[in-house]
Parts: structure tokens; C-alpha cells; sequence
């Protein structure tokens, strides 16, 4: 059984675990290109030089590459695959571990003493000599009880003589796999290449980043919790500025609620991202934390926006009591926000770019012209609202400086507060927006791990 083609099976769905066991030899070619199959059975793959599994959408967690011995080419469907492929490390026992460390401790001391070695004759000589002898000799039982890496010759000629308590070596034990002091001339090949969307890393890429945004999510969370507790159990009269306050505290919460979900999903898959990138990017949780994240950034600017012109009205009329914004207008202004927010978190689920695209389920999806005027569009609308958020100040500023225009002390205080507020959060949305438009015409100034 040299070759099995499979492809363009659209029906098959499921290989038993066992169905290329007791295989006298082969295969060496597997196709299943275009089918619906889940999973790859583990055993009796070890003959295996060539997988082709293109386009297998139902394939979602990574094949048991750790079956695949003698593996040359892979051609998959998703590059998270291949980062599990470069990552691989054979596996072996626990004798063939200690092999191989003595065996690179006695390469070492071979070169340091400037003995003529070649490296091909040394593990020549290691797989001769690790091999049992034959059954009647002195040494069998011995051996089999106690199996030996070397012979009394080995360490005469300077290599090394060890005794495991554990199982014996097996006879077709790959020497090469201790051989890191040569240059592999055959490298696997591994398609499709991680690109710059989705490179071989975590969630949370960098152990500082990790830390961080659980500090940020917990303080987020609790910060903006008790904002809202303390203005739903006050006893004062609830005022527009307490009311759109309360609007941007649940904001700021469902972003901490975000950032808590991601570093929740970056510690169960720590170290082992790329087997969960597919499931976890193409699944719901992933959809439900980038619609929350789109949901509460909206919302945030949205609400900041209003707390701006609130507070520019209030001082521009300062002296007209009966254009004073009233508490039902800005509950019609927060309906009005909340339904647009809601309309574009949703939009990206419903086919309009994509949450898929990166880890951290975000809407980075430019392929299509549609996918680009939505990510353009998000942009540019936080854009404008931090210009309308400057020109309501600077226009505050030049009537609290301007002798003829009265206002209210209470008013001047409240709106320099607020600026506080305002300008620290735009701070933080200006290096997004910049960096986003820039990536969104696809000219991007930094990678997926800088942007992180």
C-alpha cells in the first residue's frame, strides 16, 4: 500500500483509528484534499513521507503530527497546522532521552579533543554496538535487564559506556534524531506558511503583555463595577452627567470583560495555541468576545462624545435654563447609541468582515471591498468623534475665558473634569485608529504581535 487518494470524498467524514494498522508496508502518500474528515487516526502513520489534507474545512484540530516519523511534505488547510509541524519534537522514551544527551556529551568531548570522528561513523558505531546480541550469549540477559548505549570498545575509544534500569532500546532506534550537530539538508515543508495574520505564537505573544492584561481586565472590571454600584445605590437625584457616566462605566466594563475573556483563553491554550487556533477563531466564543469588544469600544466613544456636547451645551446656554438638556433626551441620545453600537459588533458575524482573521478576535478582515468600507468606516467614525470632542473644548475653553460670556462655576468645574476623563480615553483610541487606517489600505506599520 504505497498511495491512498481520497479526495474529493465530500462523504467521508470519519477514519477508524485502526484502519491502517497491521499495514505490511506503506503508505507513504495520503490525500484526503476536499473531504469532511475531523480527525486522523494515530496509528500507522509512520510510513507516511507526504500528507495532503487541502481544503478539509472540518479539520480544525491539528493532525497528530507526533504519528508521523518519517513526514517530508505536508500541504494543509489552515497555517496554524504548520505552526504545530515547527514545533513538533519527536517524541521518545525515556532511555532514548538519556541516549541522546550522553550521546551529544560524548560528540562534545570528541571535538574538544580534537579526535578525528566523523560524525556518520559515531552513530554507526553507536547503532552497531547498541544492538542485542544474539539469544545464548553471556551478554543477552544482561543486556535485556540492563540494556547498554555503548561498548567497553566505546569507551576506550572515548565515547561512553551507560546502563538504564529502564526498557532496552528499540532495534530501529533513529539515530538521527540526536544528530542536532549537522545541518538538516532535508527541511520539512509545511503549507500554507503562517502569515502575518496569524504567526506561530500565543494569544498573548510576550510574558509581560500576559501579565498585563490581566492586571488591566481585573481593574477594568472591578474599577467600573463600582462606578455603577455606587450611582444605582445613590440616594442623589440622578443627573444627566451621573446617567451618561453610568452608560460609559458599562462601556468600560464589557472592555474589561473582553480583555478578561482573551487572557482566560491565552492561559488554557498557553504553549499550545496553534492545536486550538482553528476551533477557537471559527467558533462562538471567539464571535462573542469580538462583538463585545467592538460593542463596548463604540459604545465608550459614543458615550464620551455626548458627555462632551452635554457639557458644551450646558455651558454655551448657561444662562437659558429652557435649553437645558433634560435626563429623557439623554436617555433617547443612549437608545439611539446603543442600537447603532449593537448594529456594527453584529455586522462582522453576520458576513461583513470577519472576527476570524487573529487571535485576539478583532475586525481585521480587509479581503473584501465590503470587509474594508466596514473597518474604514469603524475608524473614521472614531476619528471624527475625537475632532467634535476637541472642538467642544476649545470652544469651553474660549467662553470660560471670555469675560462677556457668563456661565456657572459649577458648569466650568464639571467641564474641566470631564476633559480629564475624555482626553485620557481618546489617548488610548488614537494610536488604534491611526495604526488601523494604515493597516486597513494595506499599509501596516506594525505586525500582529506589535499591535497586540
Amino acid at each position: 500500500l504505497e498511495e491512498v487518494y481520497l479526495h474529493r470524498n465530500v462523504d467521508l467524514e470519519r477514519i477508524d483509528e485502526f484502519a491502517f494498522y497491521g499495514v505490511i508496508h506503506g503508505p507513504t502518500h495520503l490525500d484526503l484534499s476536499e473531504t469532511k474528515v475531523s480527525s486522523l487516526p494515530s496509528i500507522g502513520m509512520e510510513t507516511i513521507e507526504k500528507l495532503q489534507i487541502k481544503n478539509t474545512w472540518a479539520l480544525k484540530v491539528p493532525p497528530p503530527f507526533r504519528a508521523f516519523l518519517h513526514l517530508q511534505s505536508a500541504e494543509l488547510t489552515f497555517p496554524s497546522h504548520c505552526c504545530g509541524l515547527k514545533m513538533l519534537k519527536r517524541w521518545r522514551g525515556h532511555s532514548e532521552a538519556v541516549f541522546c544527551n550522553l550521546t551529544r556529551t560524548a560528540l562534545k568531548k570528541l571535538q574538544d579533543s580534537s579526535q578525528k570522528y566523523p560524525v556518520n561513523e559515531v552513530y554507526q558505531h553507536l547503532k552497531e554496538s547498541s544492538a542485542p546480541p544474539a539469544h545464548g550469549s553471556r551478554y543477552h540477559n544482561h543486556l535485556y535487564d540492563s540494556p547498554t548505549c555503548a561498548t567497553e570498545q566505546a569507551q576506550n575509544e572515548g565515547l561512553f559506556y551507560v546502563e538504564l534500569p529502564t526498557e532496552h532500546l528499540s532495534e530501529g532506534f533513529d539515530f538521527a534524531l540526536c544528530d542536532e550537530l549537522r545541518t538538516d539538508t532535508h527541511r520539512l515543508l509545511c503549507t500554507p506558511l503562517p502569515d502575518a495574520l496569524n504567526p506561530c505564537e500565543d494569544v498573548m505573544s510576550q510574558g509581560f503583555l500576559r501579565v498585563l492584561v490581566w492586571v488591566v481586565s481585573l481593574l477594568a472590571i472591578s474599577a467600573n463595577f463600582l462606578v455603577m454600584f455606587i450611582l444605582l445605590t445613590s440616594r442623589q437625584k440622578l443627573s444627566v452627567t451621573r446617567f451618561l457616566m453610568g452608560h460609559l462605566a458599562f462601556a468600560d466594563f464589557c472592555m474589561g470583560t473582553y480583555l478578561l475573556f482573551i487572557a482566560s483563553v491565552d492561559l488554557y491554550t498557553r504553549s499550545h495555541y496553534y492545536h486550538y487556533a482553528i476551533a477557537w477563531q471559527t467558533g462562538s466564543g471567539c464571535n462573542l468576545a469580538g462583538t463585545l469588544s467592538v460593542f463596548a469600544s463604540e459604545l465608550s466613544v459614543y458615550t464620551l462624545t455626548l458627555i462632551s456636547l452635554q457639557r458644551w451645551h450646558a455651558i454655551f446656554y448657561a444662562m437659558r435654563p429652557d435649553r437645558k438638556m433634560r435626563l429623557r433626551h439623554a436617555a433617547v441620545l443612549m437608545l439611539i447609541g446603543w442600537l447603532l453600537c449593537l448594529i456594527l459588533a453584529l455586522l462582522p458575524v453576520l458576513g461583513v468582515s470577519s472576527f476570524q482573521k487573529v487571535s485576539i478576535c478583532l475586525p481585521m478582515d480587509t479581503e473584501t471591498t465590503a470587509a474594508r468600507t466596514y473597518v474604514v468606516s469603524l475608524l473614521m467614525v472614531n476619528v471624527v468623534a475625537f475632532m467634535v470632542v476637541c472642538l467642544c473644548y476649545l470652544h469651553i475653553y474660549c467662553m470660560v475665558h471670555n469675560p462677556q460670556h457668563q456661565s456657572s462655576r459649577c458648569d466650568t468645574t464639571m467641564a474641566k473634569r470631564m476633559a480629564v476623563l475624555i482626553f485620557t480615553n481618546f489617548l488610548c483610541l488614537a494610536p488604534i485608529c491611526f495604526y488601523g487606517l494604515f493597516a486597513a489600505l494595506h499599509q501596516p506599520l506594525m505586525t500582529i504581535t506589535d499591535s497586540k
